[in-house]
């Protein structure tokens, strides 16, 4: 069994952008001891800010959280600009045999990609595939980026070997559904193990289901939405905020089995 979290931390701040807050996002994250961890809106880079604000890590904010725990991890640039870049990352504690992001932008002024992994595990004699996305705002533009998505999973990975789609899809109007699991045949982990999507945006109050878990070749035994009534795990300097005031949108977090 291994355990899997996404998770969009809002570059580190709390929503508003008021406080950084990457110290204590790690404290949870730690928590919650995952085997592998799906990020989106991740700071790569940003001089200004490392200029500013005065516990800003010397690191990525990637290598910074994988710190400890996850000794393996994967990024890939979705926005870059004049003073640093950001994106997805994927935090494994088994390696990589290899990965590569696969811009999906439809625009240059919201660019946006794919960040696709492959891990083997010892319980299976074949290769995890892992995908962490952050889709657009626009239908239109999430509608072009789903297709490229599925053409991505039918041209580059085989029916028979597992996989985890996870991220911020920001498709509160479920059109992933389509592509995903009727044409792919991918379910979602919550969907399948609570009858509904998950409601994960905005935090403090949440009504859309913009974060997901797909997979195919796994058995899943359990997910939940990290909220206030979930950050109870022991540790020895527990963050001082619910989940809820972590970043501007919920984490989810599920167990699988290798079928």
């Amino acid at each position: 069994m291994f355990k899997i979290l996404t998770y969009n931390i809002h570059k580190g701040f709390s929503s508003g952008n008021q406080r950084f807050i990457l110290h204590k996002i790690k404290s949870a994250l730690q928590s919650t001891n995952a085997d592998l961890i799906f990020l989106q809106e991740i700071q790569g880079k940003h001089t200004h800010n490392a200029k500013r604000i005065h516990n800003w890590p010397d690191d990525s904010q990637f290598e910074f959280l994988a710190d400890e725990i996850w000794p393996h991890h994967a990024y890939g640039k979705n926005a870059i600009y004049s003073h640093g870049h950001h994106g997805n990352a994927i935090l494994s504690k088994m390696p990589f045999s290899k990965y590569e992001n696969i811009d999906v932008s439809y625009m240059k002024s919201a660019s946006r990609s794919l960040l696709h992994g492959e891990i083997y595990y010892p319980e299976s004699q074949k290769p995890l595939h892992v995908i962490c996305v952050h889709l657009g705002l626009l239908p239109f533009e999430r509608q072009r980026q789903l297709i490229k998505l599925a053409t991505r999973i039918e041209e580059f990975i085989p029916h028979n070997e597992p996989l985890i789609i996870a991220g911020d899809f920001n498709d509160w109007m479920g059109k992933a559904e389509k592509h995903l699991c009727r044409e792919l045949g991918l379910s979602d982990a919550f969907k399948s193990a609570q009858g509904k999507l998950a409601r994960t945006f905005p935090s403090w109050m949440p009504l859309l289901p913009m974060d997901r878990i797909y997979t195919r070749g796994l058995e899943i035994k359990q997910c939940q939405r990290l909220h206030n009534s979930h950050l109870d795990y022991s540790l020895e300097h527990p963050p001082e905020q619910s989940w809820a005031g972590l970043s501007d949108h919920i984490p989810l977090l599920a167990e699988f089995d290798f079928k």
